[in-house]
């Protein structure tokens, strides 16, 4: 949905994409990221220890994504997007200064909330943002910019960690993260926000019915809701993996950061690709994903450096897919129900996420992570005939919708 703006001058749509690029490369410019597990093990931590923390991580989001998702339609999701760091700094205030597994634990406690507060909160303000301003047909392209944002604080923060680490220890990398996170929340205060909200536990829980009572009722949002996680949660989890695909391939140890960077690098490529890519159909979109599920395929059965090549085309695809799976979801629902059901999407993309390191477990043990990484594009084949399948029913849906006109 759509509203009528007003003629508002360039600078404030550029008020919104600045902020929004600079809080997407300092919510990932955590200089934590790449030695996290290394400080859990040198705190004496097993390996079933760690496993249980990122147990812990996961099990948060999952039972806050939604409760969180309500909120965010009830109150101020600013308010959300700015306190979302300040939690994730308490996290890691935690991890450096009383290092022990409880700290750890209630660390990733304070991080899976943060990351539950700005899931959905971001994309609902941005979406209404740029509606309000007449840009809502550049939300692909904005996010698709934002997510590559992301991706370069990654790459920055893995080339920082390091020396950092060496000069001052773990404590002068979670500090330093800590002040990133401190940057991040600043950053955020500066979004715009038009929207007005009613706070309190009656409108939460009616913000809550709105959103998914549309699901229900709209069959063309259930896609879209369905569409997120299937495209986003098997490459996902797989990014956890990549390290441990490129070393299989024989290369040195010093060698492994330089492939990895290969392989963002595509990734990054997806998400700048996203605007010229917005208005893509059921049939084009299922062929990206096809494209990029047999490049994956390929690249990684191969066991060699070069075939790494495919697998960073196939996760450019895999991004841009998943911009523009949100992109169709945000412009089939309401806005008043717009953060809940994108928390519901990103629910599914969690849940989604568990069950592939489930598989992943099974596979790569039993077959090597060449193979493992293959057989995972099994399911964006099973996606892309899906979507195929939908187009072909469309033009029935399309008489019906003449008929009778529903929203979205």
């Amino acid at each position: 949905m759509t509203s009528t703006p007003t003629r508002v001058p360039p600078a404030a749509r550029r008020r919104v994409t600045a902020t929004l690029y600079g809080y997407a490369f300092l919510d990932d410019f955590v200089l934590l990221y790449p030695v996290y597990a290394l400080l859990f093990s040198d705190a004496g931590l097993s390996v079933g220890q760690i496993s249980s923390l990122f147990a812990v991580w996961s099990l948060t989001g999952v039972l806050l994504e939604i409760p969180t998702g309500a909120l965010a339609d009830a109150v101020s999701r600013r308010l959300l997007l700015w306190s979302a760091p300040l939690l994730t700094a308490a996290g890691f205030a935690l991890w450096v200064f009383a290092p022990s597994y409880g700290a750890f634990a209630l660390g990733f406690v304070l991080w899976g909330a943060g990351g539950a507060l700005a899931s959905g909160a971001l994309e609902a303000l941005v979406h209404d943002e740029l509606d309000r301003l007449g840009a809502a047909g550049r939300y692909a392209r904005v996010m698709g910019r934002a997510r590559a944002a992301g991706l370069l604080g990654v790459m920055a923060a893995t080339g920082l960690a390091g020396p950092l680490l060496a000069r001052g220890g773990y404590r002068a990398v979670g500090v330093a993260s800590i002040v990133v996170c401190l940057l991040a929340a600043a950053v955020a205060t500066r979004f715009p926000e038009h929207r007005t909200a009613a706070g309190g536990g009656e409108r939460w829980a009616a913000t809550l019915r709105t959103g998914l009572a549309e699901a229900r009722a709209d069959r063309s949002v259930r896609g879209a809701l369905l569409l997120v996680p299937a495209v986003g949660a098997v490459w996902g989890a797989l990014d956890e993996y990549t390290p441990l695909l490129v070393r299989d391939t024989g290369v040195a140890e010093a060698t492994v950061p330089w492939l990895l960077l290969m392989i963002w690098a595509g990734a990054t490529a997806g998400g700048l690709l996203s605007g010229a890519a917005e208005r893509l159909g059921d049939a084009p979109l299922a062929g990206l994903l096809a494209g990029a599920a047999l490049a994956l395929a390929a690249g990684a059965v191969t066991g060699s450096p070069a075939g790494l090549a495919l697998v960073a085309v196939a996760f450019g695809g895999f991004q841009l897919a998943s911009v523009l799976a949100d992109a169709r979801l945000q412009r089939r629902i309401g806005s008043a129900g717009r953060a809940t059901l994108t928390s519901v999407a990103g629910l599914g993309t969690e849940v989604g996420t568990i069950a592939v390191y489930g598989a992943y477990a099974v596979a790569g043990t039993a077959t090597g992570h060449g193979t493992a990484f293959s057989l995972s594009a099994l399911p964006y084949l099973v996606t892309a005939l899906v979507l195929v399948a939908a187009r072909g029913a469309a033009p029935g849906t399309r008489r019906r919708a003449r008929r009778a006109p529903g929203p979205g």
